[in-house]
């Protein structure tokens, strides 16, 4: 398992699709205040070196010890919400509506997912300032999968979705 450090440095992928402006305290401020949480210090570190966007194909997965509607052994991770509100770029600041419209439970904060299943930070049982686990969520079976204490052992966690035998050349789940 890679170390925060080493993952940091080669965690984002090219291009600037769902890329926010560059993040600043102000924007971190306004995310805060409109979710009701402190944010992991992990997941601001990444999103000050870039503001969301695509992740690394070697970091796009993260390994599950039991099956989910995506795999049999692995979630998909392809993307990291910034703050902002670029565009009709999907940001952290777009959970409440993303929890309502996808009936998910709350306090969570979105981080990636496609509607169907989510990746978020779980303040379930932390509370507001805590520091929460990282959840695998499906809104179409209501399976939650618990994938890391916190979110710094989620990403160092992270590895590539092509380790995986069921996912060799796969873009969609497997229902």
């Amino acid at each position: 398992m890679a170390r925060f450090d080493e993952v940091k440095t080669a965690f984002w992928s090219d291009g600037d699709e769902g890329v926010q402006p560059p993040l600043t305290e102000e924007a971190v401020r306004e995310a805060e205040h409109v979710l009701g949480v402190t944010l992991p210090a992990a997941l601001l570190e990444l999103l000050r070196v870039r503001n969301g966007g695509l992740v690394d194909d070697g970091l796009d997965a993260f390994p599950t010890g039991q099956a989910t509607s995506w795999s049999e052994d692995h979630v998909p991770f392809e993307g990291l919400m910034g703050i902002g509100r670029c565009g009709r770029t999907i940001s952290l600041l777009d959970t409440p509506y993303l929890l309502d419209e996808w009936k998910l439970p709350s306090p969570i904060v979105l981080l990636s997912g496609d509607g169907h299943c989510w990746i978020g930070l779980d303040y379930r049982r932390c509370g507001p300032t805590g520091e929460p686990a990282v959840t695998w969520f499906d809104a179409e079976t209501g399976a939650e999968l618990k994938l890391a204490g916190d979110f710094t052992a989620f990403i160092e966690g992270l590895t590539p979705s092509s380790a995986f035998a069921d996912n060799e050349g796969a873009s969609t789940p497997a229902r």
